[in-house]
């Protein structure tokens, strides 16, 4: 197992995360903001979600302890809608250094808890948002998705083969890609309040994100070493010796033979003449190659072409399910997936040689903390009670009930 090199939880005589004594309060929501609280989490902060304090029972819904971004922190179940608990979450904020939030623009404002009344209890706070559109602009309050973001940033467009629709790549790069910007930011901000005394905004916008990750190709296509059109390039397909192929198996592997090193490799391993094929660069030449690599490929299993491609350098690889790269050599021993509380999912990234990531538990149960964790920040007893009496406040027991028999 992979438990030493990715330490589940803290353990006596390992050192924190590089995060190690930063208080983040995350106001739940969903995708990137709970992924962004997860990266800090990973790290070492102590981050308190602050749950609904009552969910929506219709329809199909995940199960809390599958749903893995809310793992490595503590859970109080709150109705911010009532004004003790706003006052509460006001308290909470002052002896935070992060906030988290991921609605659209308004939302935390009509709560009362804008940055603005946050940052008057608490100067120091980092104060981390996550939208679609960002904070300003004309469309900052429209309704959107991964799809959409990405979509207007110019990145969907370019995914995709040639003669056929955009592709969505998943929602990695608005949703997730956007939550990497906010973390990123946070940390630059942390490290500014932490020079300064002063804390500020960190205004993170999935489509400021997705555009920012094209700025390689915006200054390729500036130069004229992109075109706009699909699949026509190195990267997007268009070049065959950076692609997939399917083998006869009906399985898939992965070529990027880009440098002409990495080329006369898989060649040779393809057993495919250089002297026979039109040259790695000519593009009208490209079908050619594309209908010779395809069907030197279909001639054998998946199996076959990775072990005949181990150990040749022609950057070469099969084109893995998730379930089987959770098993693949190099990445149980690198420790790349992790087990916790019987369930196997990513483990924290990046590497730290001094301070090392961990995941601090599994997902918690909305409510699973609310007395333990209000009192480790400071809340006294009484207040929690009387919160709890007044169902301003829920807790969670083994059996998903409130202190009072409700749900939580």
């Amino acid at each position: 197992m992979t438990t030493e090199k990715q330490p589940v939880s803290g353990a006596p005589g390992r050192p924190g995360g590089p995060l190690e004594g930063v208080k983040v309060l995350e106001v739940a929501s969903i995708g990137p903001g709970p992924f962004c609280a997860m990266m800090l989490a990973d790290m070492g902060a102590e981050v308190l979600r602050l749950d609904r304090a009552a969910t929506d029972e219709s329809g199909p819904r995940q199960p809390y302890q599958l749903n893995l971004m809310n793992r490595g922190r503590r859970s109080v179940a709150i109705d911010l809608k009532r004004p003790e608990a706003v006052e509460l979450a006001l308290d909470l904020a002052g002896r935070a250094d992060v906030l988290v939030e991921g609605f659209r623009p308004g939302v935390m404002e009509r709560l009362g808890l804008g940055p603005d009344r946050v940052r008057e209890r608490n100067p120091a706070l980092v104060y981390g948002r996550i939208t679609g559109w960002g904070q300003d602009g004309p469309m900052s309050r429209e309704p959107g998705h991964d799809i959409n973001f990405i979509a207007l940033a110019g990145v969907l467009h370019a995914i995709g083969r040639a003669g056929g629709p955009p592709t969505p790549p998943l929602n990695l790069v608005g949703d997730f890609g956007g939550a990497t910007y906010l973390a990123f930011g946070i940390v630059s901000a942390l490290l500014n309040a932490a020079r300064t005394g002063e804390g500020q905004v960190v205004d993170a916008a999935m489509v400021d994100g997705a555009a920012s990750m094209m700025t390689m190709f915006c200054g390729m296509a500036r130069s004229g070493m992109w075109r706009e059109e699909r699949g026509t390039n190195g990267l997007d397909s268009g070049a065959p010796f950076y692609d997939v192929y399917e083998t006869s198996d009906g399985e898939f592997i992965a070529v990027g033979a880009i440098e002409p090193k990495f080329y006369a490799e898989l060649l040779r391993v393809l057993e495919l003449s250089d002297a026979a094929l039109p040259a790695q660069h000519d593009r009208e030449g490209w079908p050619i190659l594309r209908d010779r690599f395809a069907e030197a490929f279909a001639s054998k299993t998946l199996a076959d072409w990775t072990a005949r491609f181990e150990g040749r350098a022609a950057c070469v690889t099969p084109v893995l399910p998730l379930s089987r790269a959770m098993a693949h050599p190099h990445l149980e021993e690198r420790g790349t997936f992790t087990e916790v509380a019987g369930v196997r999912q990513p483990a924290p990234a990046p590497r730290f040689s001094g301070t090392p990531g961990r995941i601090a538990g599994p997902p918690p149960r909305p409510g699973q903390h609310t007395r333990a964790a209000l009192h480790d920040w400071g809340v006294e007893a009484r207040t929690v009670t009387a919160l709890l009496d007044a169902g301003v406040l829920h807790e969670a027991n083994d059996h998903a009930q409130t202190n009072s028999g409700r749900k939580a």
